[in-house]
């Protein structure tokens, strides 16, 4: 098993300001100055002059009520009378810990508070100005050189779900206010982009990248350097793409760092342009992300402001504009070809290939698309250096890989690990294992096009190479976990219906062939009546024609989306072939999943008659006297399981 600890503190690699930089930008009238060094001190909260209280405001965190939280915050300083500035930041990754409060006194380091609704903010608050720290409510205390540390609390870093990170992406989301150009910049921020510019022709740029080994984080993994190289060779005009649009159930990694660091991506953005010859850009991104979209205009007008973006970037000549097209939610539209048709103003749908983006893309022109990681990880490779970036990782997959990690894990949430990573590592370190003393049974990785792994390949490797050995993609970052109540079947039925639906429908073997594995699912988890022989051999069938059309679907589908889509169905019956032949010859589901293939029955030894499973039955199904024993009729069952939910006395049990 790799181990990935970062002497202890995942956001040591924060680079310093550049007076180089600050020199560049006086002239646009720019905050901090050079001989400004106070100033820097105090956007990296190193001094501060009065209480700082700092609220995780990204989706999740609203979602969880930060919203209440503040209207409270507020409302105890003001009947306190204390002055505190309250600053909005974006998610730190731990999102089951939301709402996300952390306080900052003067002289003193931050501390972070887990679970902060807006009922215990006066207790939190009232204990904390006194000097107390509720270790019921509190995760860790920051990191600081210049600052008194809290006797007792321990460092964020050493958090078990801080500690195996490797922060590069995410190093700023939930630190700094995401709205304020000047914190960016004052924590080394754009110091990459003034060094690709002024040091490097757009040539080397492209070497440099290529160098690091950087592959693309939106699936595939094509090299990045390589790719940029295609389009750098094109003539005329460019243009440079960023992917933000995540269409995968369970992935929201793209969201999260555009909330929390948009700045990050628009520095690497404007590098891969210079990089390529692009001087025009778009940001594909779903509408339904409002806030990722406001405070991306929000930077976009900072960066224009100071010279960072737009006409004669850094007084070097270079122009680089970037337009938002918003798109309506399609998954298919994550596919890059199907993008560009959506951008041109045309229906989402793939195209031929060759001739490639890069060679052909928006408008016929050289394009380049890379994802929201992709592009913010170039930042760091320019900060510093091709060679430290290819320091970590294995030998085919540099660098770091963001996951949005879900479903039946203790601690959900964005995390950052170093390739080479074990998945079995990321669950039960990081994500503090399966909750309510269940077994681990699966993940599924890559999304709907990705592949379940089960506990028994769960210390491979997260790596390009290793993971298809397996039947999984790295994919965008989508990592779901399932415990032994999950029904690896209804998965697979699942995610075929979500990409059945979501097929753009343009070629057949797609069109039709997810609509057909759908149907086969189908007849396999329905009927909770026994089934005659022929019937299960005629299921059986099913499974093998099942496997031929997966195999088909992916040989000839048009787009990489199509090429994909069976493997969720694929790597089940890789793994869970008995599954998927107990439904078919015993009926039955022994995660209890399957409704229709389970069977409710009452103990008569146990029941007393009691008469609420009656009552709760939506279909009269349950028949019996008071204080006598119950039964129910088959027929009428519907296998809601209310029965079984609301008994006493444990009478109800599914056959």
């Amino acid at each position: 098993m790799k181990k990935t600890m970062i002497e202890n503190n995942c956001w040591k690699d924060a680079g310093t300001v550049s007076n180089e930089l600050l020199e560049k930008l006086s002239s646009k009238s720019f905050t901090i100055k050079p001989a400004d060094p106070d100033l820097i001190a105090r956007l990296n909260r190193e001094k501060i002059d009065r209480p700082v209280i700092f609220i995780g405001a990204g989706t999740c965190g609203l979602g969880a009520g930060a919203k209440a939280t503040r209207k409270q915050i507020e409302k105890y300083l003001t009947d306190n009378k204390i002055e505190a500035n309250i600053l909005e930041v974006g998610c730190i990754g731990l999102c089951s810990a939301e709402p996300l409060v952390d306080i900052q006194l003067p002289g003193k380091t931050r501390v972070s508070f887990k679970n902060i609704t807006a009922e215990k903010v006066p207790s939190l608050l009232e204990s904390f100005f006194k000097g107390g720290i509720p270790e019921d409510k509190v995760l860790g205390q920051f990191h600081s050189q210049s600052s008194a540390t809290w006797d007792n609390v321990p460092f964020l870093s050493q958090h078990p779900f801080f500690a195996p990170q490797k922060r590069w992406v995410l190093i700023n989301c939930g630190i700094v206010d995401p709205l304020s150009i000047e914190e960016y910049v004052a924590r080394g921020g754009y110091a990459s982009l003034l060094n690709a510019l002024t040091k490097n022709s757009p040539s080397e740029v492209c070497d440099t990248v290529e160098k690091s080994g950087l592959r693309g984080r939106g699936g595939g993994g094509f090299p990045t350097g390589k790719k940029w190289k295609f389009a750098a060779s094109g003539k005329g005009q460019k243009y440079l793409i960023c992917n933000a649009d995540e269409g995968d159930p369970g992935a929201f990694m793209d969201r999260a760092v555009i909330e929390g660091d948009p700045f990050r991506l628009l520095e690497g953005m404007t590098i891969a342009a210079y990089g390529i010859g692009a001087t025009k850009g778009y940001i594909y991104i779903r509408a339904e992300y409002p806030l990722a979209i406001e405070r991306l205009y929000h930077a976009m007008d900072k960066a224009k402001k100071y010279g960072l973006l737009g006409h004669d970037i850094l007084g070097t000549g270079f122009d680089f504009d970037l337009t938002i097209k918003m798109g309506a939610g399609a998954f298919v539209c994550g596919e890059e070809t199907a993008l560009m048709n959506s951008i041109e103003g045309k229906r989402g749908m793939p195209r031929p290939r060759p001739p490639y983006p890069a060679v052909s893309g928006l408008f016929g022109k050289p394009t380049i698309i890379n994802n929201v990681e992709t592009l913010a990880n170039v930042p760091m490779i320019f900060l510093k250096g091709a060679d430290y970036f290819s320091s970590f990782g294995t030998p085919t997959s540099k660098g770091t890989k963001v996951f949005a990690l879900s479903g039946k894990v203790s601690r959900t949430g964005l995390v950052e690990i170093e390739m080479g990573t074990t998945l079995r590592e990321i669950v039960f370190e990081i994500g503090g294992g399966v909750p309510n003393g269940k077994k681990y049974k699966a993940a599924q990785i890559g999304g709907p096009s990705g592949g379940c792994i089960p506990d028994s390949q769960a210390d491979i490797e997260i790596d390009y190479e290793k993971l298809k050995t397996v039947g999984a993609i790295m994919g965008s970052g989508g990592l779901v976990v399932m415990d032994e109540n999950t029904c690896m079947v209804d998965v697979a039925k699942f995610f075929m219906d979500f990409i059945q639906r979501e097929s753009c429908g343009k070629c057949i073997p797609c069109r039709e062939g997810t609509k057909r594995l759908l149907e086969i699912l189908e007849s396999i988890t329905k009927g909770r009546k026994s089934s005659s022989e022929e019937e299960s051999l005629q299921r059986m069938q099913g499974i093998i024609t099942m496997e031929q059309l997966a195999k088909v679907i992916g040989s000839t589908s048009l787009c990489g989306l199509g090429q994909t889509a069976s493997n969720p169905v694929l790597s089940t019956l890789r793994w869970f072939r008995n599954e998927y032949e107990e439904h078919i010859f015993d009926r039955h589901c022994s995660a209890g999943v399957c409704k229709e293939l389970i069977e409710y029955s009452i103990d008569e030894h146990k029941c007393k008659g009691c008469t609420l499973c009656a009552r709760k039955c939506p279909t009269a199904a349950i028949m019996g006297k008071a204080k006598t024993p119950h039964y129910i009729i088959p027929d009428k069952c519907i296998a809601c399981g209310q029965c079984k939910s609301v008994c006493p006395f444990d009478a109800v049990f599914t056959k």
